[in-house]
């Protein structure tokens, strides 16, 4: 059983924002956790980038009271320099965590995903999450590191922005809206959330701030 933290006690809104395309999504290969496999945005994870800075901007204005947080991963930073720059927000004042990073995927990592499959046979689940390789990260662990930051940050004053990835991030909103526990994973995952995409979660209910397409 997944420990939960407590989704109606949070302080503020959470955020929640899906990097743009990177080089890697691109050709089809696997990112992962490797801080190192810097790969960065395409002209079309710019794009998204911008359109998710703009919706904010919209909707929050300038300068607006949010705690920057992102995984430390190039493309995750890349994506949220894009969107403080529309929102006149520091971004060197952004707080990297590495509980907030993507699955680990041991030696998968970097891989080819056509490849991987020819060999294993199909590495993605019907909802659209990964299965993980064998030396890599379980969901389990994965979802007690989110647990963890989310603990860490219930009491913070203001509202967060907080930039991660596509494995990660369906678990941590998914542990924000006090999901049950996914069949296949043995985790609570939310809805796949496209690149480039962002929503709001407060109080448990989700709201969608921009959807990028398709």
């Amino acid at each position: 059983m997944t420990t939960r933290p407590a989704p109606f006690a949070r302080k503020g809104r959470d955020y929640v924002a899906r990097h743009g395309e990177t080089v890697f999504n691109r050709i089809g290969r696997i990112q992962g956790d490797r801080v190192e496999l810097h790969t960065p945005l395409t002209r079309q994870g710019f794009a998204q980038a911008e359109a998710i800075g703009e919706a904010l901007r919209e909707r929050l204005g300038t300068m607006p009271a949010l705690t920057l947080w992102s995984s430390p991963t190039g493309r995750a930073l890349q994506t949220l320099a894009v969107i403080a720059e529309h929102l006149t927000l520091d971004w060197h004042e952004t707080r990297q965590d590495l509980r907030l990073i993507e699955l680990g995927f041991g030696s998968w990592g970097g891989q080819d995903f056509a490849a991987l499959t020819a060999i294993h046979g199909p590495i993605v689940h019907p909802h659209g999450m990964a299965v993980g390789a064998p030396d890599g990260e379980s969901y389990a662990a994965m979802a007690a590191r989110l647990s963890a930051w989310s603990d860490d940050t219930a009491e913070h004053d203001g509202d967060r922005l907080i930039l991660m990835h596509g494995l990660s991030s369906r678990v941590l909103r998914g542990l924000l809206l006090g999901l049950p526990d996914d069949a296949l994973c043995g985790v609570p995952v939310a809805e796949r959330l496209p690149q480039g995409s962002i929503v709001m979660i407060e109080g448990g209910v989700e709201t969608m701030i921009h959807r990028a397409g398709p």
